[in-house]
């Protein structure tokens, strides 16, 4: 059976230069009505893991959740997905530092910028923060990470730094990290802690 992963596939087969008659034809065959834009697969495992908490399945639900690749890539994609291709209402979470490239790729879109929402530095940051330091330690500790954090914070480029900062960094030193810990903090989350841009984006789907 496709499923919305095949999609999403061929959705970026199409940005990145392919046909786009296998992503039209299965947006159609799926009934794909929204598409939300993300950076990175690390959001991507953020917004799963806070659906599947709220008992969603935006799949289901005609919502297909893509990773870009980036935020410079947010006006090909939109122009690909909204109004100018696919006609898909779009919304996503973006950086506050990437929002002008937000503004000038929806703006050419024809897509309103305000369907976006916006983290102060990144999600990550967001998390951190929801959760506090100490928790998040924890939760390393929790995933058998514990020698490499320690082994982070003693190096002299962390020296200085708060705690806010170098575990933002932690979390962008390994391939593969920022993605497994978006789930892990979405999961551990208090159901009133959740960060307002993350909190928002579900609620509008």
């Amino acid at each position: 059976m496709v499923d919305m992963g095949v999609f999403r596939e061929a959705v970026a087969e199409w940005a990145g230069g392919g046909a786009a008659g296998p992503a039209r034809a299965l947006a159609g065959r799926l009934g794909v009505r929204v598409a939300v834009l993300l950076e990175g697969p690390s959001d991507v495992a953020a917004v799963d893991a806070l659906a599947a908490r709220r008992g969603r399945d935006l799949a289901a639900e005609g919502v297909c959740v893509l990773p870009m690749g980036g935020a410079m890539s947010v006006g090909r994609y939109a122009r690909l997905l909204g109004p100018p291709g696919l006609g898909l209402r779009l919304t996503g979470l973006c950086d506050e530092r990437e929002r002008p490239y937000y503004v000038r790729g929806l703006e050419r879109a024809g897509v309103g910028q305000h369907a976006f929402f916006v983290c102060a530095a990144d999600l990550e940051d967001e998390l951190i923060r929801a959760l506090g330091p100490d928790r998040v330690v924890d939760l390393v500790r929790a995933e058998g990470d514990q020698r490499p954090l320690r082994t982070f914070l003693n190096q002299p480029a962390q020296q200085g730094r708060t705690a806010q900062q170098q575990l933002r960094r932690f979390f962008g030193t390994t391939s593969g990290r920022k993605i497994h810990y978006g789930r892990v903090f979405v999961e551990a989350l208090e159901p009133d802690r959740v960060p307002a841009p993350l909190d928002g984006l579900l609620a509008a789907l």
